[in-house]
């Protein structure tokens, strides 16, 4: 597909000389002023390149860039302006972080080949997201699916924990979810080399001793530093780092220059981390819920009521009885799935998949496993005739 090509200026003269002079080498769309150019952007993007006039009457040209940023990161951005002074420039580059600054009046040539090396920066920029999201994730998704089958205490959580996080994040208005999806799925990697009895343990819900509680904490850290030597990965790891951050002591922190701004997304992950916890002991989601709102300063108010909301996602499962001969892929587990000799295979909240499915055949055939089991199976969009909450969790909202 052609990349477009945006300009935004408050002169409909000068818009006019861009059209003449370009539209035989670009698709190109004009904006008259930061506001319509926005709107632009909004309802007719992506744009590769978007080049915007320094002086306009509502906004600047660089704060128009710096909200361009903000809505569309990948898009290259220009600032074309008769002013150019030293500090125009600097602003330009610290503030709207421009691919390119040209002053009035620019030759037709080097307006075009500006334009070209932008639309090559875009070609760039979205390789690099594709190969970032389409075959790092791939990757980090074989790999999640062989630890979980290796180690399911640890593992499992992750996919216990996932719809809650990309529901959460879907109600806060978070576009870009890859890093706290990658985040989430990778967030108890460290678990892989802790003793297995205090796995259990935190699978179990029960109580730690001080010293495998110190133990425990350490995980975070540990899956953050493994992380942090992937290229790309520096995100993905700061959320994994500060996962088990309380809100107030985030705050603190900051305040008083210890640490960087933790991510929205990682406070995500610890409520939804937290509440799994709670799960786990066998509190019902009514009362976990309430668990994490009577502790005031632990979490981000707004998570917690965008969690609040996530419930209402609920009322897509039906809990049902299974065999393995009945598993299809996007079932849930509700219960742990053991062997025969009571060796844990999946844990409860696991999301079935291809790769499960196969391990649990296997162990059909040569040790047996418990069966039937309770499973979430979702509903079809007919089936759902009340869009409000399930009954437990009226009370809760």
């Amino acid at each position: 597909m052609e990349k477009k090509v945006l300009f935004v200026d408050d002169d409909r003269n000068i818009l006019d000389g861009f059209r003449r002079q370009l539209w035989n080498r670009f698709k190109l769309v004009t904006a008259l002023g930061p506001t319509e150019g926005m709107n632009i952007i909004q309802t007719q993007g992506p744009f590769a390149v978007v080049i915007a006039d320094m002086r306009m009457p509502d906004e600047t040209g660089i704060q128009f860039l710096k909200k361009v940023k903000t809505v569309a990161p990948l898009t290259t951005r220009m600032l074309l302006t008769g002013n150019a002074d030293l500090g125009t420039a600097l602003d330009a580059i610290n503030e709207g972080e421009i691919f390119r600054f040209l002053t009035k009046p620019c030759p037709s040539d080097l307006l075009i080949k500006s334009i070209l090396a932008g639309l090559e920066q875009y070609r760039l920029v979205t390789v690099e997201k594709v190969l970032l999201e389409g075959t790092l994730s791939g990757s980090i998704a074989v790999l999640c699916e062989i630890l979980s089958l290796v180690n399911p205490e640890a593992f499992g959580r992750s996919s216990r924990v996932l719809r809650y996080v990309e529901a959460m994040a879907h109600h806060m208005g978070i576009e870009n979810t890859w890093s706290i999806t990658t985040a989430t799925l990778l967030s108890q990697i460290g678990c892989a080399v802790l003793p297995l009895q205090v796995l259990q343990k935190v699978h179990a819900g029960t109580a730690l001793s001080r010293k495998e509680t110190q133990v425990f904490q350490q995980h975070p850290y540990i899956a953050a530093d493994l992380i942090a030597k992937i290229p790309r990965m520096e995100p993905v790891a700061k959320i994994i780092r500060y996962q088990a951050m309380s809100f107030d002591e985030r705050t603190e922190a900051q305040g008083e220059g210890i640490i960087s701004e933790a991510p929205v997304e990682a406070r995500i992950l610890k409520v939804a981390l937290d509440f799994d916890a709670l799960e786990s002991t066998g509190l019902s989601k009514t009362a976990a819920f309430n668990q994490l709102k009577q502790q005031n300063g632990q979490y981000d108010p707004t998570v917690l009521d965008a969690m609040k909301c996530s419930f209402a996602d609920e009322i897509k499962y039906e809990l049902k009885s299974a065999v393995i001969a009945e598993l299809v892929e996007g079932m849930i587990l509700a219960e742990d799935l053991r062997s025969s000799g009571d060796a844990l295979l999946a844990s409860k909240g696991y999301k079935v998949n291809q790769p499960l499915m196969v391990k649990l055949l296997n162990f059909k055939q040569m040790s047996g496993i418990r069966e039937p089991f309770m499973v979430l199976s979702p509903l079809v969009a007919s089936a759902v005739e009340d869009p409000g909450l399930p009954k437990e969790l009226r009370d809760v909202v």
